[in-house]
């Protein structure tokens, strides 16, 4: 099945924060946290924080655990810190942090990548989740990694008129307990 857009859907905008993730990048330096902020306001969101945190778990567990008790986030994405080396720890806070894992979202990344650079798309520990009613991703710190994740993956199921169905249309459930009764 293929998915495709219901025009009669009126768009929703989302509230998304970028978490830069890196030792060396400044404001005037972070590609990939520019281009995911221009990409979110072309898409129609609200970028409503930006922030540039060190590779240590301890921030970046701060500042992700924070963000997701904030009801105005609904979406968290942070680019850096997903490779193998001893300072790329992304993942590791991510981890702790998660609700729950969005287990389809590291395959269908590296997937995608795999078509782009091969082989080397084996060096990305992308991943997501959900804490608190709020989704996070953790993005590669390559400014094409973060597009491709945008444009392949994140964009269209941002999309409230994303069909068969979209992560938008879910978050109200993302908090209840129980049966869905609607």
């Amino acid at each position: 099945m293929t998915s495709s857009y219901n025009n009669s859907r009126e768009f929703k905008s989302i509230n998304i924060a970028i978490l830069t993730v890196s030792d060396t990048r400044t404001e005037i330096t972070d590609k990939s946290g520019a281009y995911l902020c221009d990409a979110v306001i072309d898409a129609g969101h609200k970028v409503i924080h930006k922030r540039i945190v060190k590779d240590e778990v301890a921030e970046i567990k701060d500042v992700l655990e924070a963000w997701s008790m904030n009801l105005d986030i609904d979406v968290i994405i942070s680019t850096g810190g997903t490779g193998l080396t001893k300072r790329d720890v992304s993942v590791e806070a991510h981890s702790q942090v998660y609700e729950k894992e969005i287990t389809a979202f590291p395959s269908m990344f590296a997937s995608i990548s795999m078509e782009k650079i091969g082989t080397s798309a084996l060096q990305s520990r992308a991943c997501a989740g959900v804490r608190n009613g709020t989704y996070l991703f953790a993005l590669p710190g390559s400014p094409s990694a973060c597009k491709d994740a945008w444009e392949n993956l994140l964009r269209p199921q941002f999309d409230y008129r994303h069909l068969p169905c979209n992560f938008v249309e879910i978050m109200p459930r993302l908090l209840k307990d129980g049966i869905d009764e609607s």
